[in-house]
């Protein structure tokens, strides 16, 4: 069959959510995936996202950033049924309350905290239960982790030495403060989106789950979305849409795939040949990242995590461990602990979020470094700068071009190098120093030249692009406040490309609440 109420195009975070929603109602729905089904090992166990392949990692890379002394960036994304969900540090934040209330205050109307928290509390299943912030009966599942590192708890204690307080819950009243995260797993395995909601409609007759595809381009008739072309190998098929099309490609495949359907900059597509549907320029503009910097600091404590005989014994041993009782260190999400603080006098909620890794990381994981250690990532939560993601070609296979302007606006370094400057501080304190680290890029931390210049050389993204598909109540917004295109008919985009401003934390369980908000939307049009 090749008829369908509705395609979803992309099985990741909000993709999964949307899909498997609708189906669930009733819905006819077929699922587009570039790549695989991803319910292997590599997968399920939570420590295995260091060693991602390219079978379920894009392994994007960014033109060369000028904020970062020309180097060029990496941009890691899912490829396969959970996307990014099936390859991140599982860690569940959702962001600020003042992020969607802001959202709402710049027109998106039905967006504000208070509208969007039943959407989180619908999706969760959190093993500490149900209450005014947290869900009990959702599919995806939220738990504690059951043997974080030692480096991991003296972090925390740490930071309160300093006088920070602890958090145990970042998605409950208050975002401040310092703790350990809750991950997306159930009994000790990763529990992506795909998890949640696609393999238990496996069998289901509503959902048709189509995988290692590569979306060609949407299918337009009269200003409206009928259906979507895909190819495989060098075969294409096109499916049918009576109710419309989901497009959930993230936030670079997202617009990729509307340029070259004919909707985006008009100048820009007939560069590449390309007939223009639609003059949007919205679409592949206001990219936004969280960049980061890692602090890190090598230490003689082999209790911590990294290369060495003991090291590889204990890792071996915990596979081991692992398959037998789903128990571990291969249970680590890396980023075990982290926190939220302001460092910036006018900033309206926490503009610097930390994740503590008790381990050495260099260049995203990329490069081995011998020994053991810990690193502290500081991240600015609210960028002013704005990128663009671009065409590369006309070939649908080939990557998009990505520019995330990093450090394109003063501001953003002002608040990374106070961050960083913490981070320094928290490392000085007496639960951390006991682990007798060395900084292994030391300079003068007081010294903005030398600070700003280390940042420059060895910052990057942690991994939560957005924006490139905006929502807006405005008429050059590519989607509506019910994620309905604009100018299109019959397309919605559920990503995490659609929001207006990048939220205040990790970017996957956002992702997913939109995805469950756009089923919401799908089916009030449709009953319309």
């Amino acid at each position: 069959m090749d008829e369908f109420d509705l395609v979803v195009v992309g099985g990741g975070s909000g993709g999964s959510a949307v899909a498997g929603r609708l189906a669930e109602a009733g819905k006819s729905v077929c699922l587009l995936e570039a790549g695989g089904r991803n319910d292997g090992f590599r997968v399920t166990i939570p420590g295995m996202l260091a060693f991602s392949t390219d079978k379920i990692n894009y392994r994007f890379e960014t033109v060369p950033q000028k904020g970062l002394n020309g180097r060029i960036g990496y941009q890691p994304r899912g490829k396969g049924l959970g996307g990014s969900s099936a390859i991140n540090a599982m860690v569940y934040i959702r962001g600020h309350r003042w992020d969607y209330d802001n959202w709402a205050s710049l027109g998106c109307t039905g967006w504000a905290y208070d509208d969007v928290l039943p959407y989180f509390k619908r999706a969760e299943q959190n093993e500490r239960g149900e209450n005014v912030y947290h869900g009990a009966d959702g599919p995806l599942f939220v738990s504690d982790q059951k043997t974080p590192n030692p480096g991991s708890l003296a972090f925390i204690e740490a930071a309160s030495e300093l006088q920070l307080p602890r958090n145990a819950d970042f998605n409950g009243e208050k975002q401040e403060g310092f703790g350990l995260y809750q991950v997306t797993q159930k009994d000790g395995e990763r529990w992506s989106a795909a998890r949640a909601y696609v393999e238990p409609l496996r069998n289901s007759r509503n959902l048709d789950v189509r995988i290692g595809v590569t979306v060609q381009k949407l299918e337009l008739e009269n200003g409206r979305v009928t259906g979507v072309t895909y190819s495989v190998g060098k075969r294409s098929r096109t499916v049918k849409a009576r109710g419309g099309v989901v497009l959930s490609a993230g936030a670079f495949n997202s617009p990729q795939i509307l340029m070259l359907s004919g909707i985006g900059p008009a100048a820009h597509l007939k560069e590449h040949g390309i007939d223009v549907v639609l003059d949007k320029a919205a679409v592949g503009s206001d990219l936004q990242d969280h960049l980061d910097y890692v602090s890190s600091w090598e230490s003689p404590n082999q209790d911590l995590l990294g290369d060495s005989l003991k090291g590889t014994i204990r890792m071996a041993k915990g596979l081991i461990e692992h398959r037998r009782h789903k128990t571990g260190p291969w249970t680590s999400p890396y980023a075990e602990a982290g926190g939220f603080w302001t460092v910036m006098p006018d900033a309206p909620a926490p503009d610097i979020q930390w994740h503590f890794v008790p381990a050495m990381l260099e260049d995203h994981g990329r490069t081995k470094v011998k020994g053991h250690g810990f690193s502290l990532h500081a991240c600015i939560l609210r960028p002013e700068s704005r990128g663009t993601v671009r065409l590369g070609s006309r070939n649908a296979a080939d990557a998009p071009v990505i520019d995330p302007n990093f450090l394109g606006e003063e501001r953003d370094l002002a608040t990374l190098r106070e961050g960083v400057r913490l981070s320094h501080r928290i490392a000085g304190s007496p639960s951390l120093q006991a682990f007798e680290p060395r900084d292994r890029y030391p300079i003068d931390i007081d010294d903005d030249a030398q600070l700003d210049e280390l940042i420059r050389n060895r910052a990057d993204t942690v991994y939560h692009p957005v924006g490139t598909c905006r929502m807006g109540a405005d008429e050059e917004a590519v989607v509506d406040p019910a994620l309905k295109a604009r100018g299109i008919d019959g397309l919605w985009i559920a990503d995490a490309s659609i929001m207006p401003r990048l939220v205040s934390g990790n970017t996957n369980a956002p992702s997913i609440m939109i995805g469950e908000r756009c089923a919401d939307f799908v089916k009030a049009a449709l009953a319309a």
